[in-house]
C-alpha cells in the first residue's frame, strides 16, 4: 500500500462485518519470491454523499511495502515512502491520511483512465506523485496487464524490475478461486480522501483438519467461580475486667506452664515407647508362630492316625482277600498261594519235630507229617479240579459274550456308538441256544422244544459234526419219550453241549469266532518255532516257554515249571506280582520310553528285592513287602536295576521330588546305593541287549513296542484278554 510517511495524517480503515463478503476480487501479480499480492489504489478523493471508485492494480512484490497491517484494535505505523535523491518533499505540506471506518464509502470505486489529465489532481496529489520513485510512478502510470486465455488457463504478462535496474517480462498463470478476497483494511488520505487498501495474497488459506482426539480449552475445563458472602450464626467476643466494666471470672481457668522438655528427653521417651510397641509386636508374632506350629503338630498327629487306620484297614482287607483265595482257590495264583502256605506249614512242623524229638520218634513223626501232607495235597487237587470246571464255564461264557457283543466305537461327538452286524446277530442266536441247552430242571416238553430248535439250527450245514449232533439229539429225544431218568442222560447231554460248543467255535458256522481263537486256521503255521522241552520231552511252540533275563538255554516249558513248583519249591510271587504292577504303573506316568521294567518277571524282581536290597527299605528298614516299592534313584534316567532304590510308599513319594539325590542324602549313603547298583548291573547285564532285541523284533512284525505296562502285558486289553508276542527266532 502506497501512503505518506506522516504518521499523524494516516488513519486506518476499518471494515464493517456486513460488507466483508461483498468485496470484489482484484487482479493479483506474483512477486519475485513466488507469492502473489494484490494492490488496491484509489486516485479519486472520497467525498461525503457520493460513491468512491477504486482501481485494483497488481504490482510486483519489490514495489510494495512489506509492512503488515495490525488488527483493528491496534494502529500500526504507516510505512514511509522512499524518497528519490533529487526530490525534496516538505513534511509540512504532506497530506494527512484518515482511517476508513467502513467500506460503504468505497464499495463502488472506479479507477481513473490513463487519458485523464494530471491537472485534475490537486496540488497535493501532484506533489505526492512527484515525490514517488521513478519505478513506482512508472508502475502506477503503466496500463493494467492484459489477461489472455490459453488452453483453458488464464495467463498474464507482468514486467518485473530487477535489482540491477533491468526489467523482465514474466508470464503468470492466474489461479481462479471461488473464494472471495476478504477486506483486510487500508488507509485514507485526510486531505484528498484517497484510500489505500492492504493487499491480500492469492493463495488459499490453510486448511485445518479436526481430528478424533478431544480438544479442550480453559473455558470448558475451568469451574465458574462465584463470590458469595457468608455470615456466622453467632458472634463471639472476649472482654476483660477494666475500669468501668466488671466481668465475672468464676468460670475462668488458670493455666500453669509445665516442665520444659528437651529434644534428647523427647527422643528417649519416644525410644522407650517404640521398645514397648516392639515387645508387644514380637510377642504377638511369637504367639502366632507357636500357634501355627501347634496346629501343624495337631494335623500331623491326625494324619498319622488316619494313615495307621488306613494301613490297618488295608492290611485287614488284604488278609481277608488272601484268606478267601486260600479257602476258594480258582486261578493259578490262588493255588500257588495255597501251596506256599503248605510249604511254610511243613517247614515249621519239621523244625518243631527236630527240636523236640529224636531217634525213632522223630522218624515216626516225619512219616506222620508226610501222610498229612499227602492228604492236604489230595484235597488241594480236588479243589483244583472243581476250580478247573468253574473256570472252564467262565471261559465259555466269556467267549460267547465276546462273539455276541456288538461293534463299538467312539463317534465324532465323543459318544460311544454300537452296531449289530449279521455276524454278531448270528453269534447272539447261537449264544441263546447254548444257554438254553445248559439249563437244568426243565420239563420234558421244554427240553424237546430246545432240542428241536438246536436241530433246526445245525441242519443249515451238512458235515460230519452236524450229523453227529443231529444223531445225538434224536437219541436224547427218543430216551425222553421212553421216560429215562435225567441222571442217566447227563453224559449224553454233556456230549451234545460239547459238540455244539465246537460248532460255535468253528469260523465256518460262526464268523465272529475267527477273531477270538488262539489256534490259527492254517495248521502249517504250528510247525514253525518248535522247541524241545527237557522236562516233559515234548516239542512245543516258543510261546510255551518262559525265559528269564539270565537264561542261557530254552530249558523247561511252563507246565513243567509249575509242576516242579507245586512239588518242591512251592514259591508264591503274588506280593512281587503286585509290586511289579505298581512299578509299571508308576513308569507309565513318566512316558519316556522305559523298556527294562516291562521285561522283568516276578522272579527277577524277587531276586532284585531280596538278594540285592535285602527285602527292606534302605532308610527305615521296613520289611513288609506290600508297603515297599522300587523307584528311580535319578528320575531323569530310565528305570533299571542300576537306577532304582527300595523304599516305602511314603519315602518314595518324598524321594521322587528330589532333583539331586546325591546332595540330599550325603556321600556315605550315596556310596552305599552305588554299590548295590553295581551288583544289579552285573546280574542283569544282558537286560539292555534283550530290550534292544525285543524292540527290533516287534518292529520287524509291524508291532511297535508299547510305552506302558498294560499294553506290554496285555496288548492294551483287559487282564483276561492276553495276547502272545511273536515267537523268538533263536534262543537268547
Amino acid at each position: 500500500a502506497v501512503m505518506s510517511d506522516v504518521e499523524d495524517q494516516a488513519v486506518p480503515i476499518e471494515k464493517s462485518e456486513a460488507e466483508t463478503s461483498e468485496q470484489p476480487e482484484a487482479p493479483v501479480q506474483p512477486a519475485s519470491d513466488g507469492t502473489e499480492q494484490k494492490l488496491e489504489v484509489d486516485l479519486e478523493p472520497a467525498t461525503d454523499g457520493e460513491a468512491v471508485t477504486t482501481e485494483e492494480t497488481t504490482v510486483a512484490a519489490e514495489t510494495a511495502v512489506d509492512e503488515p497491517v495490525a488488527p483493528v484494535e491496534q494502529e500500526p505505523e504507516p510505512p514511509v515512502l522512499p524518497q528519490p535523491e533529487n526530490t525534496a518533499v516538505e513534511t509540512a505540506t504532506e497530506p494527512e491520511l484518515s482511517k476508513v471506518e467502513s467500506q460503504e464509502a468505497h464499495s463502488e470505486l472506479t479507477a481513473p483512465t490513463l487519458e485523464e489529465p494530471t491537472e485534475k489532481l490537486g496540488e497535493v496529489e501532484a506533489a505526492l506523485v512527484d515525490s514517488l520513485p521513478e519505478d513506482l510512478s512508472r508502475e502506477i502510470d503503466s496500463p493494467p496487464p492484459v489477461i489472455k486465455l490459453e488452453n483453458g488457463q488464464a495467463t498474464m504478462k507482468v514486467s518485473v524490475v530487477k535489482e540491477d535496474g533491468t526489467s523482465e517480462t514474466i508470464q503468470v498463470q492466474i489461479k481462479q478461486e471461488l473464494l472471495g478476497k476478504p477486506f483486510v483494511g487500508g488507509w485514507r488520505h485526510k486531505e484528498s480522501g484517497k484510500e489505500y487498501h492492504n493487499c491480500y495474497v492469492q493463495t488459499l488459506p490453510k486448511r485445518y483438519f479436526i481430528g478424533d482426539a478431544p480438544k479442550n480449552c480453559r473455558e470448558t475445563q475451568t469451574v465458574t467461580t462465584k463470590n458469595v458472602r457468608s455470615q456466622t450464626t453467632s458472634d463471639t467476643s472476649t472482654q476483660m475486667t477494666k475500669t468501668g466494666c466488671w466481668v465475672s471470672d468464676r468460670q475462668d481457668k488458670v493455666i500453669i506452664p509445665g516442665q520444659y522438655v528437651t529434644a534428647d528427653e523427647k527422643f528417649s521417651y519416644m525410644l522407650k515407647q517404640v521398645i514397648v510397641l516392639q515387645s508387644y509386636f514380637r510377642r504377638w508374632k511369637a504367639q502366632k508362630y507357636v500357634n501355627s506350629i501347634r496346629q501343624d503338630h495337631i494335623r500331623r498327629i491326625e494324619w498319622e492316625k488316619k494313615e495307621e487306620e488306613r494301613k490297618r484297614k488295608e492290611k485287614e482287607r488284604r488278609l481277608k482277600v488272601e484268606y478267601q483265595r486260600r479257602m476258594q482257590p480258582l486261578t493259578k495264583e490262588d493255588f500257588d498261594l495255597v501251596y506256599h502256605a503248605l510249604e511254610l506249614w511243613r517247614r515249621e512242623e519239621i523244625e518243631n519235630i527236630n527240636a523236640t524229638k529224636s531217634g525213632p520218634e522223630r522218624k515216626a513223626a516225619l512219616a506222620g507229617l508226610m501222610d498229612e501232607e499227602t492228604q492236604l495235597i489230595a484235597s488241594i487237587q480236588r479243589h483244583k479240579l472243581i476250580a478247573k470246571q468253574e473256570m472252564g464255564k467262565r471261559s465259555k461264557r466269556k467267549f460267547l459274550e465276546k462273539c455276541a457283543a456288538p461293534k463299538e466305537w467312539i463317534g465324532f461327538d465323543g459318544m460311544p456308538t454300537k452296531m449289530d452286524t449279521p455276524y454278531t446277530m448270528r453269534a447272539k442266536d447261537l449264544k441263546m441256544t447254548y444257554e438254553s441247552l445248559e439249563k437244568r430242571y426243565l420239563t420234558r416238553e421244554e427240553r424237546l422244544d430246545i432240542l428241536l430248535q438246536l436241530k433246526l439250527t445245525v441242519k443249515e450245514h451238512d458235515c460230519k459234526l452236524t450229523k453227529d449232533i443231529v444223531e445225538l439229539i434224536d437219541r436224547e429225544a427218543d430216551l425222553l419219550m421212553r421216560g429215562t431218568k435225567e441222571s442217566n442222560l447227563e453224559g449224553l447231554r454233556q456230549r451234545i453241549s460239547s459238540l455244539f460248543l465246537q460248532y460255535i467255535k468253528t469260523p465256518l458256522f460262526n464268523a465272529e469266532a475267527a477273531n477270538l481263537l488262539r489256534v490259527p486256521e492254517d495248521p502249517s503255521s504250528l510247525r514253525k518255532n518248535i522247541y524241545y522241552c527237557r522236562g516233559c520231552g515234548n516239542y512245543l511252540p516258543s510261546t510255551d516257554f518262559e525265559l528269564t533275563t539270565n537264561a542261557r538255554s530254552i530249558g523247561r516249558c511252563r507246565k513243567c515249571k509249575n509242576l516242579d513248583s507245586e512239588g518242591r519249591l512251592r514259591e508264591d510271587f503274588s506280593r512281587y506280582r503286585s509290586l511289579l504292577h505298581s512299578i509299571r504303573s508308576t513308569e507309565e506316568g513318566y512316558n519316556d520310553g522305559s523298556k527294562i521294567i516291562f521285561l522283568l518277571t516276578e522272579a527277577d524282581l524277587r531276586y532284585l528285592a531280596e538278594n540285592i536290597w535285602g527285602a527292606q527299605s534302605v532308610l527305615s528298614q521296613w520289611e513288609d513287602t506290600y508297603d515297599l516299592t522300587l523307584v528311580r534313584w535319578n528320575r531323569r534316567q530310565e528305570w533299571s536295576p542300576w537306577n532304582c532304590v527300595l523304599l516305602t510308599n511314603e519315602e518314595a513319594r518324598a524321594h521322587s521330588k528330589l532333583t539331586k539325590p546325591e546332595e540330599a542324602y550325603g556321600p556315605v549313603f550315596t556310596q552305599k546305593i552305588k554299590y548295590r547298583h553295581i551288583l544289579g548291573k552285573q546280574y542283569f547285564s544282558s537286560m539292555p541287549k534283550l530290550a534292544d532285541y525285543m524292540s527290533k523284533n516287534l518292529e520287524s512284525v509291524n508291532m511297535p513296542l508299547p510305552s506302558n505296562a498294560e499294553k506290554v502285558m496285555y496288548g492294551g486289553k483287559k487282564k483276561e484278554e492276553k495276547i502272545s508276542l511273536p515267537p523268538l527266532t533263536e534262543a537268547k
